[in-house]
C-alpha cells in the first residue's frame, strides 16, 4: 500500500496560479509604454522565426504544472507500507558461559563421521541454538583461568555468532575458574530486569582457579534471581593407544558433576550431561523448551520511502520545459547574417 506521510502539502498545488494572479505583471509596472521596435516585426516575419504560439504555451504550462505536482508529491513523502509482521518480544536475557580452557581440545566428539574437539562441537550446536532464539537478548562469556565478556547482552545475534567462532582454546588461560565465571555473568545479568535472567554454563572440568568459590557464586546467583543451567561435556569412554597396546580411558574424569548439579539445583536450573554431539543438541532443545520465548508479540510494518522517484521526474520535466522554452531564442541566435540557415 502506498500512502503520503504529509498529504496536506498537496494543498499548495494552486500556489503558482495564485501568485500569478496576485503578483503584478512586469508589463504593467510603470506608466510609460515600451518603445516599439521595427526590428522585432521584421525578425518575426523571417522563415522559422516568430513568437511562440498558443500551442507551445499550452505544452509548457502542462509540463511545468505536472512538474510542480510531482514536486509536491515528493515533498509529501510517498511511502510503501508492507504487510503487517509479528515480531517476537520476550524480554529474556540469556548469557552463554563457555569453557575455553585447553582441556576442551579433547577430540571425543563425532559429527557425521568426522572427529571434532569439544569446543568445535559446541560451536556447531550453539550456532543453531543462537539462530533459533529470535527476540532474546543474548550474551557470550568465555572463561579459563579468568572470565571475560566476549559479547555483551545484545539482539545482534549475527555478531554474537561471529565472536563465538573466533574464540580459541587457551585464550583465557589454562585453568578453569567456574566461580569467577558465574560471578561475572551474574553481575551483567543483575543489571537487567529481574524476570527471565538465565545463565547457561558449559564446562568439561572442575573449578581449579579464581577468587570466587563456585558455591559462593551460586548463592549470589540465587539471591539475584539468576537461573543457571549447567552442562557437563565430554565422552565417558575413549580408546587410547599406549606403550602396551590399546586401552579404554575416561576422558571426562576431571568433570565435577556434583558441583554442576548443586549450582543448577540451587538456582532453579537443571544439570545436563553431554557425552556426544547428539546429546548436546538435545540439551539445547530441552533448554528451548524450559526457557520459552513466547510473550506478547509486537506488530511491525516495513516502510519504504519513495520520494526520490517523483522528485527525479519533476526535475526532468522542469529541465525539458526550460529547454523547450529556449528553442526559438537558440534558433535565432544560430541564424547567420543574410537570413538563411546553413
Amino acid at each position: 500500500m502506498v500512502t503520503l506521510a504529509w498529504p496536506w502539502l498537496l494543498a499548495l498545488l494552486p500556489l503558482p496560479w495564485l501568485l500569478r494572479r496576485l503578483w503584478p505583471s512586469p508589463a504593467t509596472i510603470g506608466t510609460e509604454a515600451a518603445p516599439a521596435l521595427p526590428l522585432q516585426s521584421r525578425l518575426a516575419g523571417l522563415p522559422g522565426v516568430g513568437p511562440q504560439g498558443a500551442g507551445n504555451r499550452r505544452w509548457l504550462t502542462m509540463l511545468f504544472t505536472l512538474a510542480w505536482l510531482l514536486l509536491l508529491i515528493a515533498l509529501a513523502r510517498p511511502q510503501h507500507i508492507g504487510e503487517n509482521t509479528q515480531v517476537p518480544v520476550t524480554g529474556r536475557d540469556l548469557m552463554l558461559a563457555v569453557d575455553i580452557s585447553p582441556s576442551m581440545e579433547e577430540r571425543d566428539m563425532v559429527l557425521q563421521g568426522r572427529t571434532l574437539n569439544r569446543l568445535e562441537a559446541l560451536k556447531v550446536v550453539l550456532d543453531d541454538f543462537i539462530s533459533q532464539r529470535e527476540g532474546d537478548r543474548l550474551g557470550l562469556l568465555l572463561f579459563g583461568s579468568q572470565p571475560y565478556i566476549q559479547a555483551p547482552l545484545t539482539f545482534d545475534h549475527q555478531t554474537l555468532r561471529t565472536l563465538l567462532f573466533e574464540a580459541g582454546l587457551g585464550m583465557a588461560g589454562r585453568a578453569t575458574a567456574i566461580g569467577d565465571a558465574i560471578g561475572l555473568a551474574v553481575k551483567r545479568l543483575r543489571e537487567r530486569p529481574q524476570q527471565h535472567r538465565v545463565l547457561i554454563l558449559l564446562t568439561d572440568g572442575a573449578n581449579t582457579a579464581g577468587n570466587l568459590s563456585p558455591r559462593k557464586a551460586r548463592d549470589i546467583a540465587a539471591d539475584s534471581n539468576v537461573r543457571i543451567h549447567t552442562i557437563g561435556i565430554g565422552a565417558e569412554t575413549a580408546i587410547r593407544q599406549g606403550l602396551f597396546g590399546r586401552r579404554q580411558v575416561n576422558p571426562s574424569s576431571d568433570l565435577d558433576e556434583a558441583l554442576l548439579r548443586d549450582v543448577a539445583a540451587a538456582t532453579g536450573g537443571q544439570y545436563f550431561r553431554a557425552r556426544s554431539i547428539e546429546e548436546l543438541q538435545g540439551i539445547y532443545q530441552e533448554i528451548d523448551r524450559l526457557e520459552p520465548m513466547e510473550l506478547e508479540g509486537r506488530s511491525w510494518r516495513p516502510v519504504t520511502d519513495l520520494f526520490a522517484w517523483p522528485a527525479a521526474a519533476a526535475l526532468a520535466l522542469w529541465l525539458a520545459g526550460f529547454t523547450f522554452s529556449r528553442v526559438p531564442a537558440l534558433r535565432l541566435a544560430a541564424r547567420p547574417p543574410g537570413g538563411r540557415m546553413p
